[in-house]
């Protein structure tokens, strides 16, 4: 491998938005840094499930819908 090209690879403190922390390795910022995160898994809404709709804008889902009614598993039944 070459030298000097490889970023430094060190441990950090993660913190997770309700305040539980883990320790990783990681190339982001300083040895014994902490970094805060907005999101995580166990808040948004992609890894929770949660909240989600689906919204029909200038009718795409009903023109899907009617496109493709004739497949099985196609549209909501």
């Amino acid at each position: 491998m070459k030298k000097d090209i490889h970023p430094n690879y060190h441990t950090i403190k993660v913190v997770m938005t309700d305040g539980t922390e883990y320790t990783t390795r990681s190339t982001y910022g300083e040895e014994g840094g902490t970094l805060q995160l907005d999101i995580d898994p166990t808040t948004h809404p992609a890894w929770t499930g949660g909240g989600q709709q689906l919204l029909d804008r200038g009718g795409r889902v009903s023109r899907f819908n009617t496109r493709f009614k004739g497949l099985v598993g196609a549209t909501k039944k």
